[in-house]
């Protein structure tokens, strides 16, 4: 499948991840927050890179929302890569590694993991909001990749039959 493909289709997962987090986050403060922790992550990657801290929360909420589906459809675009055979194993392999990184990593990278992991509710949430959009990308490729089987099917019947296909027999 084309990178370009395997980006859309990337895409596409990582816009699901951020609506069902987006739908979520305000329902209850057992809620994963997500958007939280990446905000923290960019104000600190700004700091180490020497650029100003974003102090509009509008603007950081937008920036931090920006990156992320940025950065999670590169990430869902590897559900792509490879043979169309083991696309189930690496969405569900990749959904999952990207849902407990965000539990674990955020530690050991000098942030506060607790807007995901303040609850055993907002830790599994967390898990599940990556799975899905991982899920969501796995359907998008394997959607192309039927779509692209169609495209190059031949109808062998249309050839045997000059009434039917006049290029064969003009």
């Amino acid at each position: 499948m084309s990178l370009v493909k395997c980006l859309l289709a990337g895409l596409g997962g990582a816009s699901a991840l951020n609506i069902i987090h987006e739908s979520l986050k305000r329902t209850g403060n057992d809620m994963p927050r997500i958007d939280l922790l990446g905000e923290e992550a960019l104000q600190k990657s700004l700091a180490c890179m020497g650029v100003s801290p974003i102090e509009d929360e509008n603007k950081l909420y937008k920036a931090t929302l920006a990156a992320d589906v940025l950065s999670n459809a590169v990430y869902y675009s590897l559900i792509g890569l490879g043979s169309k055979k083991y696309v189930w194993p690496r969405a569900i392999g990749l959904g999952l590694a990207a849902g407990v990184g965000a539990l674990t990593l955020p530690k050991p990278m000098g942030l506060d993991p607790e807007p995901v992991t303040k609850t055993k509710k907002a830790a599994g949430l967390t898990v599940a909001y990556y799975l899905a959009g991982a899920l969501v990308t796995g359907l998008i490729v394997k959607s192309l990749y039927k779509e692209k089987a169609q495209d190059q099917e031949v109808d062998l019947d249309a050839s045997f039959h000059p009434e039917v296909n006049n290029d064969i027999y003009p």
